[in-house]
């Protein structure tokens, strides 16, 4: 369905922004916007390939040509790094670990190939927020290089995944979610605007006794469903809403799970 599809994108949004002035830089618009959706779907999907290879794997090649497991993990962040760089003036610091060859990287610790590659993929979500609109055909075509270098690199992965005996993570079934039923009076306190990004809030409200969210980068609003308290889920796409309290119990922002990331937005009114 088309309004869930917008909904969907306008959630997807970083939220892990330097400060700024909205008047500074404007948000990214929609084809921007669709962009750093795909993005955020196979980087994710990535992460959660490389966790469920077992770590005894990572030296595993089907054949004596290809790439290692792990080869293809130290590969995937240096590609996001150069690749993201490209978009804007945003730049990685780089350290002596980086510039050590490709062969020593390959063999470092699973938790280790993971954690650098997510703050690779981190630093294209702020890289790809930087940008406004597609302006000039290169930076359409850097887009376009980084979408399908996720892409190619998670289809091979899978590869390996099927002929390891594991299944994919765009394989698995969607995890099964129970409703619960929760006092009007309770739905009530999570109303309110909550700010994902510059220029992007998440506008929850309720009606009919049922709790509603909406971005303001535009789609209709759709509902939430509780799960437990503070946790909410939507039952057109896999995406979660967990909401957090301060010490007293008032409710000071949320947290948005998709994608198998997660997006902090502090309410704001």
């Amino acid at each position: 369905m088309r309004h869930c599809h917008l909904i969907i994108v306008a959630l997807t949004l970083p939220a892990a922004l330097p400060a700024q002035s909205p008047a500074v830089r404007n948000p990214p618009d929609g084809v921007v916007l669709e962009f750093v959706r795909f993005a955020d779907l196979f980087g994710s999907r990535l992460v959660s390939a490389f966790e469920a290879i077992p770590a005894d794997k990572y030296d595993y090649r089907p054949t004596p040509v290809q790439q290692t497991v792990g080869f293809i993990a130290q590969h995937l962040e240096d590609a996001n790094y150069a690749l993201c760089e490209r978009l804007g003036d945003l730049k990685h610091m780089r350290t002596a670990k980086d510039s050590l060859a490709d062969t020593i990287k390959a063999r470092w610790p699973k938790d280790t190939l993971i954690r650098r590659l997510d703050a690779s993929l981190r630093f294209c979500d702020e890289a790809m927020e930087r940008v406004e609109r597609l302006q000039t055909p290169g930076l359409a075509s850097t887009f376009l290089a980084i979408e399908t270098d996720l892409a190619e690199h998670y289809s091979q992965l899978a590869v390996y995944m099927r002929l390891l005996g594991l299944v994919p993570p765009s394989a698995l079934p969607p995890k099964a979610r129970t409703a619960i039923t929760v006092p009007a009076s309770e739905l009530a306190t999570y109303v309110g605007v909550y700010r994902l990004a510059v220029g992007t809030e998440l506008d929850v409200t309720m009606r009919d006794g049922a709790l509603f969210i909406r971005s303001s980068a535009g789609g209709s609003a759709v509902r939430l469903w509780a799960e437990s308290r503070d946790a909410f889920f939507v039952s057109e796409a896999e995406a979660q809403v967990s909401f957090s309290r301060d010490t007293n119990g008032a409710v000071t922002g949320l947290v948005l799970h998709q994608y198998g990331r997660a997006r902090p937005a502090q309410r704001i009114r």
